[in-house]
């Protein structure tokens, strides 16, 4: 286990995104916050526009979104939430996406994600969770570089929040097999590989982008009950008990579950900093890749930050998504 030199901040397990915001005036940040038509995604929306954020509430369904962005603009924030298409699975609509984007971008939060209860793939073929939680992610943030560079130029810094979670502690990315071509499904494995992708995303981007002032981190939003679940299959819902049962995590809400996000996002602590991986608010301690779960449910695999896993990582979603 490594934890010297940890970033921490005064945040905790039960803070929530609007005490991390509090204080920050975020006139002028432009926001991208894919996912918030519900769940963690409407919540750290909510607060970040709170703040004085011009977000973008970048969904796949659309109803949603605009329910999400009135509730908002109803509490009395304005400007009132944008509301764009994005199905991170289809690669024609992340590419409207970013075409159709217009000036700096300061923000961006990865924040969708998707669980299946049985093997699904996209029309090229892909294994639909890998797609949707990384490589359709990997391609938005490509294609929304130059609006992040940009960002940077204007307020000094541009940051990336990849929503990861403990699940990747079950299973690196497979590079041989990573649509379950050649091996039985299982969708929680699937799900976990896809969640190391994103914490190797925010280390292969804060790479490659750093010197032109992005930073990227992944973070742990903890057990939080929201739509996520509702794929579920039976024996997931009784492997999430069972963690549950030994203390591997305790439910949070929703507003507590969005603010380690929030911390990625505005904390002072984490500026100009990237490749980190945030759990409860702090940066996590590193533990070996064959580590128990259950003694580590607050950690990171080093599976999850290798710098070479990252790299091997970025060709292959380079390759499968094509255009940056």
């Amino acid at each position: 286990m490594t934890s010297a030199g940890l970033i921490t901040t005064p945040f905790t397990a039960t803070s929530t995104a609007a005490e991390v915001v509090a204080g920050h005036d975020l006139t002028g940040v432009r926001v991208v916050v894919t996912g918030a038509s519900s769940g963690l995604g409407a919540e750290t929306a909510r607060v970040l526009a709170a703040a004085g954020a011009e977000v973008t509430l970048a969904v796949r369904d659309v109803a949603g979104g605009e329910a999400v962005a009135a509730a908002i603009a109803d509490s009395g924030v304005s400007p009132r939430p944008r509301v764009r298409p994005l199905d991170l699975a289809d690669r024609a609509s992340v590419r409207r996406f970013t075409d159709d984007w217009a000036g700096p971008l300061h923000l961006l939060v990865a924040n969708a994600g998707l669980v299946t209860g049985g093997l699904a793939r996209t029309p090229e073929g892909w294994e639909l969770q890998f797609a949707t939680n990384h490589l359709g992610h990997f391609a938005l943030a490509r294609g929304l570089r130059d609006a992040l560079a940009d960002g940077a130029a204007d307020r000094g810094e541009a940051r990336i929040v990849a929503v990861s979670s403990t699940a990747h502690m079950r299973a690196g990315v497979d590079f041989d097999d990573p649509h379950f071509e050649r091996r039985d499904y299982d969708p929680q494995m699937a799900y976990a590989r896809s969640k190391t992708a994103n914490s190797l995303f925010a280390v292969g981007a804060t790479h490659r982008w750093a010197a032109d002032g992005v930073f990227a981190n992944a973070v742990n939003p903890g057990g939080v009950a929201t739509g996520l679940q509702r794929h579920f299959t039976q024996a997931q819902k009784q492997s999430l008990a069972a963690a549950e049962a030994a203390g591997i995590f305790s439910y949070k809400t929703v507003g507590q579950g969005a603010a380690t996000s929030v911390v990625a996002a505005v904390a002072p602590q984490f500026a100009r900093t990237g490749g980190h991986y945030l759990d409860d608010g702090q940066e996590a301690y590193v533990v070996s890749d064959d580590a128990d779960l259950a003694d580590h449910p607050h950690g990171v695999k080093e599976w999850a930050l290798d710098a070479a896993l990252a790299d091997r990582l970025w060709a292959l979603s380079a390759e499968l998504t094509g255009r940056a």
